[in-house]
């Protein structure tokens, strides 16, 4: 009797904690792509799939299309980017509130100048001076605004109401973040972290 064929094999299930795994490896492939490619045009499926090992069929199982997948690659690096954020805070002294609004945007700012494929496309289709913010980027001025609360708290008078504060040392510290990026010959890091503390101390009474 002739050998019947072997039925397609059934993959099985991820065990658990392996799918969200792969979908946190499949993002950390996309930023590392992104580094080498400056911006998100050349970013495709295909690619990252290449990048992380896999086939492009695994991808699909966590993101729909290519634009699921560059939602979920920003929201990744905005998460890595309150990370660090929240790590410089924790440097100072708890007591010398001033100086951890200013680790904290210091780490901002170091984040954009390192990653400049990253942070365009973190803040892509949208101006940051632009009404209230929404998603990731919301709780990039949660947590300034709760710095700016906390230094009020300890008797540091603020010129303008903290959520405004918020607003303004961030579009500031944006705007000379793109300075830099347009203009990779001029002043760098240390020319930017002068200015964030500068307009820090500006919010003060």
């Amino acid at each position: 009797m002739p050998d019947q064929p072997n039925p397609s094999p059934v993959r099985t299930r991820n065990r658990w904690g392996e799918g969200e795994r792969l979908r946190g490896e499949i993002l950390a492939a996309a930023s590392r792509l992104l580094s080498g490619l400056g911006g998100e045009d050349g970013l495709t499926i295909r690619g990252v799939a290449r990048a992380a090992g896999i086939a492009p069929a695994s991808i699909y199982q966590h993101f729909a299309d290519r634009a699921a997948l560059v939602r979920g690659l920003r929201e990744h690096e905005f998460a890595r980017l309150r990370s660090l954020m929240r790590e410089a805070d924790a440097r100072p002294p708890e007591h010398d509130v001033v100086a951890r609004v200013r680790a904290q945007l210091h780490a901002y700012c170091a984040f954009a100048i390192d990653n400049p494929g990253h942070y365009r496309l973190m803040l892509s289709g949208r101006s940051p001076a632009e009404g209230s913010p929404r998603g990731p980027l919301a709780d990039v001025f949660a947590a300034l605004t709760e710095a700016f609360e906390r230094c009020a708290a300890a008797g540091h008078t603020l010129r303008i109401p903290s959520d405004r504060a918020a607003v303004i040392v961030f579009v500031g510290a944006h705007g000379r973040v793109a300075l830099l990026h347009s203009n990779p010959g001029g002043p760098g890091a240390p020319a930017v972290r002068s200015f964030v503390d500068e307009l820090v101390a500006l919010v003060f009474a």
